[in-house]
């Protein structure tokens, strides 16, 4: 029996079903599972003191693409919106490999534990120079997070009219082959799971419509979900207008496309229709606002899907495109966005924070995360709110208003991960090290 008891913490928000705040209490982690929360227990176990700390559920990443941390601020990147910046990087990421996206991964998966997160997605969807899924799985595994990768794809190059260089598009064939072998090989349903794949086009307009319609029906089959970008900004709508003679969320519709086994990235541009179909299919959205921000996307209307019903988390998106994978700091950006477009009452820390946490794990259909409960997996941040961030502050555990951005502990299925705000389950520096060495071979 491994147990762990955090104990004394000045609040620890559970995100439970009655949204439960506790002061000066504790928290007992049994083999991978919360088993207690209350005050004053005794410790049967390893003890965490935690005063001066909030102690939050694990932060949920919806959304990312690993790979890119190798290529954060590229020059001719850097200003251009989604459809030029694409052009820019796609040939620098035909140069990958097996190594390059093993250690990007390793360094973003790295960057989200130290940000307080616990479980994350991933969306790769090309795959050079005999690279595969498997190399980011392998690296989650080092890392130590609760993983939820999705074989992406591209098969529509330039030739056929779309945007990405034939170099990096795949036959449809192959890729179904190669979705069936990843979650055959990979993917773990069960409660407490550290992997669960899914299958994910990459997006409307570097897929084939006969491929998403099998995609959609191969998840079905094998019980996975799917994943992919949609209405991003309004390029992205103009394409599917021109293409397709319908809205992102009618052709999603038409080809199976919603669900509550779905989610779909960014969803800047949605309109009113859309919000009510993703609500009432109960189809899920992965926000990531920063990255909307760099490329100049819009402000997607997460005020309006919350209120319509429809579930909502938060993703960091890609480092070529957010610059960093800081999910706290992307809870933040969220609440200040909602807030400049709506008015100062449009969302508050706690609401915010609560997507982080409980919105991505429903998101990604994990009702065992997302929250700190009796019977719910023990994924837990520990946030020091001792330190100036927090000086002065009335109300400490509105983390998001005035409070670190590092997380002090962290724990993933009951094991540390995170402790004193280091990594503790790879060498950091000489991962970091090896990343830096990968880019400057890339630039050359």
């Amino acid at each position: 029996m491994s147990e762990i008891l955090i104990r004394n913490a000045d609040s620890i928000l559970t995100m439970d079903a009655t949204r439960q705040e506790l002061s000066g209490a504790d928290l007992r982690l049994r083999d991978g599972v919360i088993v207690e929360v209350g005050q004053g227990l005794a410790s049967l176990g390893r003890v965490v003191e935690a005063k001066g700390c909030v102690v939050t559920p694990g932060l949920v990443n919806t959304h990312h693409h690993l790979y890119q941390t190798l290529t954060r601020a590229v020059p001719g990147g850097q200003d251009a919106l989604l459809f030029g910046w694409l052009k820019t990087l796609y040939p620098i990421w035909a140069k990958f490999g097996p190594e390059e996206m093993f250690v990007s991964a390793q360094v973003g998966l790295a960057e989200l534990a130290l940000s307080g997160c616990t479980l994350t997605s991933d969306h790769l969807y090309l795959f050079p120079n005999g690279s595969r899924l498997d190399d980011t799985i392998a690296a989650a595994s080092e890392i130590g997070l609760r993983f939820q990768p999705t074989r992406g794809a591209m098969s529509i190059g330039e030739s056929a009219g779309g945007l990405p260089p034939d170099s990096l598009v795949e036959a449809e064939a192959a890729i179904l082959e190669d979705m069936i072998r990843v979650v055959d090989t990979h993917h773990d349903p069960r409660e407490g799971s550290m992997v669960r794949v899914g299958l994910a086009p990459c997006s409307p307009f570097s897929v084939s419509r006969d491929l998403m319609r099998e995609a959609a029906v191969l998840a079905r089959d094998k019980g996975v979900m799917l994943h992919t970008h949609l209405a991003e900004n309004d390029e992205d709508i103009a394409y599917s207008l021109a293409k397709f003679g319908c809205r992102p969320g009618q052709y999603a519709e038409d080809l199976g496309w919603t669900g509550e086994d779905v989610w779909h990235a960014h969803c800047v541009k949605l309109d009113v229709s859309e919000i009510a179909l993703f609500a009432r299919s109960l189809t899920g959205v992965a926000h990531c606002p920063c990255s909307n921000c760099r490329l100049g996307s819009g402000i997607a209307p997460v005020r309006a899907m919350r209120d319509a019903g429809v579930r909502v988390g938060l993703g960091v998106d890609g480092s070529a495109s957010n610059d960093a994978g800081n999910l706290v700091g992307e809870a933040r950006m969220a609440m200040l966005l909602q807030r400049v477009s709506l008015g100062a009452d449009a969302m508050s820390a706690r609401e915010a924070l609560e997507i982080a946490t409980l919105g991505g794990a429903r998101v990604l259909g994990r009702h065992d995360c997302g929250s700190l409960a009796v019977g719910k997996r023990a994924d837990v941040a520990v946030w020091d709110v001792s330190g100036v961030e927090s000086a002065g502050s009335w109300d400490p555990a509105a983390l998001l208003l005035a409070g670190p951005t590092r997380v002090r502990d962290l724990f993933v299925e009951g094991r540390q991960v995170v402790g004193g705000g280091q990594m503790l389950t790879v060498d950091l520096g000489k991962v970091v090290e090896r990343q830096n060495h990968l880019a400057r071979r890339l630039m050359a």
